[in-house]
């Protein structure tokens, strides 16, 4: 009789969790082009097992995000990709309150052992330079305060570019969402690569 191949050991998929707003839940876009899917397509492509839940909530805020944070995030769950503040941006909401909240997400999550990506948002230029440096400092600061690594700026790419923005000009198309998906993608895989047991 043959001796038996050793059975290869399959990694089990890291878990990951993308706590976001519509930019990442898929607004008016067919659910299998929101970004968690198409994410969790570009990792599988390059052989980085992952299991991606979409916990984005179109019109989401930073206090709403902490608000449901232990629902949205499961035990066991690994990673948390998080893309929120957008919408506060948007309605010019004092950046204290944004940063105190995407703060107690980070603790809370630390708390529970899983690990963070943190997604930057950039403000609209309508609020002026002022709020604009204010806002755009919180996630930096953050990332340095909670030692997370930090994607600068979720939207990069896409912004500002008519033919990938739905014609609300603020939500991607599905093909803003792959030029999203394309240029956060080394940033993830070095976040994935950080959360697999060492064997």
């Amino acid at each position: 009789m043959l001796p038996q191949a050793p059975a290869v050991a399959q990694a089990a998929p890291v878990k990951l969790v993308v706590l976001g707003d519509s930019l990442s839940a898929g607004y008016n876009l067919p659910a299998a082009a929101a970004f968690p899917v198409r994410l969790q397509k570009a990792l599988t492509g390059n052989g980085i097992a992952v299991e991606i839940a979409n916990a984005g909530v179109s019109g989401d805020t930073t206090s709403g995000g902490l608000g449901r944070l232990d629902w949205s995030v499961p035990d066991g769950t690994q990673g948390v990709i998080l893309e929120l503040g957008a919408n506060d941006a948007l309605r010019g909401v004092d950046p204290k309150i944004p940063r105190e909240a995407l703060a107690e997400i980070i603790k809370r999550l630390q708390a529970r052992g899983i690990k963070i990506l943190l997604c930057g948002m950039l403000a609209p230029p309508n609020y002026g330079k002022e709020y604009a440096e204010k806002f755009n400092a919180i996630y930096p600061d953050l990332a340095k305060q909670f030692d997370i690594p930090l994607y600068p700026f979720f939207l990069d790419g896409v912004a500002g570019e008519s033919k990938l923005n739905l014609p609300d000009g603020m939500h991607p198309t599905a093909a803003g969402v792959d030029v999203v998906v394309n240029k956060i993608l080394p940033t993830v895989e070095s976040f994935v690569a950080s959360l697999a047991p060492k064997s």
